[in-house]
């Protein structure tokens, strides 16, 4: 289990987020919410050791994150990013990379490496697209693939940054239904969002951040509840019952 413990987290020694503790549990879904610039992405870099924790600890099943090499922390969770630079390889190759953890140098992909990006192309909608250049697909298609990539790495915990950015409803829909998935398989999933309807509706727990802090965590129902999602975003959040659950819009 990764846990954040008072951690802040920021640039060059400056904080944007301060005295974050939070517990991403194997079998939940986690969705961190909040207006742009809150800090959500940062910490997400934070939890992944990719930015140093400007104060506070970053804890991967009791070791501090700062005490493991990059390959150790890839084997234990994966990263699909908000955005990244688009390579002149085909798809298929580029979720290979998903592998590179588990392999020594140099890089000779084995049989089992093979069938997890199969099976992971195939759990994100991009079978299609294995053979075809990134530099062909669509924003939405290279989506799918850099999705691919991170569930070729079979970690036990998936973090996503605006996992569906770029895609359309009908995919949207494919990423959270995924990452729901992950979660009832017993892993942890933490997902960043600015679609509230759609993160609240596939959530375990949501955390809510604002004014530099975590403003409130708690269950979807507990969350809507204290008003901490009007107050971050600056509107209106309602609910409506829809076939025993609730649904969520904005005014």
């Amino acid at each position: 289990m990764i846990e954040l413990e008072h951690v802040d987290a920021g640039y060059r020694g400056e904080a944007v987020v301060r005295g974050v503790s939070l517990q991403f549990r194997p079998g939940e879904v986690t969705v961190l919410l909040g207006a742009n610039g809150c800090g959500k992405s940062t910490l997400l870099k934070t939890a992944l050791g990719l930015l140093p924790a400007v104060g506070g600890r970053v804890l991967y099943d009791g070791e501090d994150v700062s005490q493991l090499a990059p390959a150790q922390i890839a084997r234990k969770a994966a990263y699909l990013a908000q955005s990244r630079p688009v390579p002149s390889i085909e798809a298929r190759r580029m979720v290979l990379h998903g592998r590179f953890a588990y392999l020594s140098f140099p890089r000779r992909y084995r049989p089992c490496d093979h069938e997890a990006v199969r099976e992971a192309m195939e759990q994100a909608g991009a079978s299609d697209l294995a053979g075809r250049p990134m530099t062909q697909l669509s924003g939405g298609q290279r989506q799918k693939v850099y999705l691919a990539m991170a569930l070729a790495q079979q970690t036990q915990t998936i973090f996503m940054d605006e996992p569906t950015t770029w895609l359309d409803v009908r995919h949207q829909l494919d990423v959270m239904e995924t990452a729901r998935r992950l979660a009832d398989e017993g892993r942890a999933v933490v997902v960043v969002s600015h679609d509230l309807c759609l993160a609240l509706r596939t959530a375990d727990r949501a955390a809510v951040f604002g004014g530099g802090t975590l403003a409130c965590v708690g269950t979807p129902e507990e969350v809507w509840s204290s008003g901490a999602l009007d107050r971050a975003f600056d509107v209106t959040v309602r609910r409506v019952s829809v076939d025993g659950a609730w649904r969520y819009f904005c005014e």
